[in-house]
């Protein structure tokens, strides 16, 4: 950046004390706040995070230093709730990536699975044999069609996986739908504004604890 295009000293300055201010705010709206969803915390929150995000790049610019702490920005939140009050049926979206990271060991374990069940699945003699040696794409679907998620995730490792990121959406939806009705296409209809709770892991978070010291990251998340 050049010289005439750099905020200036007072500019800097200016964006700190809006930070100080956004703040006072903040402290001020959860110290009244009326419940665990007061909308005046969201607001307060996302004026400190906006606040925050000026005063940090106007900080580089200027002096090329940063600050020690990150607040997430207002876009990286959940939108406002606008579920239900007493959401009388919900819908548990989850997502966890792995890394195919050890596909000797994944092939090792559908082998032996297919050496538990030499007659096949479902009378079908030999799916289950020829499965196995068909790659990590069938590896990977006997796997998973053998053992609960839960399982896998507990047991990754073992299966030649690596955790990716994971999140867990706890959705309200105005009433339970039909069976199969939405088989076809589960997470087309994912709406960020009914989100109940989300919960998050991801090694990123582990990262942040490890640069910001005592700052704990709140995985569980409420719009």
């Amino acid at each position: 950046m050049s010289d005439a295009a750099q905020p200036t000293a007072a500019e800097v300055r200016a964006a700190a004390d809006a930070v100080k201010t956004a703040l006072d705010r903040h402290l001020q709206a959860v110290e009244r706040r009326t419940g665990d969803d007061d909308p005046a915390v969201s607001d307060a929150f996302n004026a400190l995070a906006a606040a925050a995000e000026v005063y940090d790049e106007l900080l580089y610019d200027r002096y090329d230093e940063v600050t020690p702490f990150e607040i997430p920005a207002a876009e990286d939140s959940l939108p406002p709730y606008a579920g239900p009050e007493e959401p009388h049926a919900v819908s548990v979206l989850i997502r966890r990536d792995y890394a195919v990271a050890e596909p000797a060991r994944l092939l090792a374990q559908a082998q032996r699975l297919a050496d538990l069940d030499p007659d096949g699945q479902d009378g079908a003699t030999g799916t289950v044999a020829a499965a196995a040696g068909a790659g990590v794409h069938a590896a990977l679907g006997m796997v998973f069609g053998e053992y609960e998620a839960d399982e896998i995730a507990s047991r990754h490792k073992e299966f030649g996986l690596e955790e990716g990121d994971s999140t867990l959406w706890v959705s309200a939806v105005e009433e339970l739908p039909e069976p199969g009705e939405w088989l076809g296409a589960p997470f087309d209809e994912a709406d960020p504004a009914m989100v109940v709770c989300r919960f998050d892991v991801s090694s990123v978070f582990d990262e942040e604890d490890e640069l910001d010291g005592d700052l704990d990251d709140v995985v569980p998340e409420r719009a």
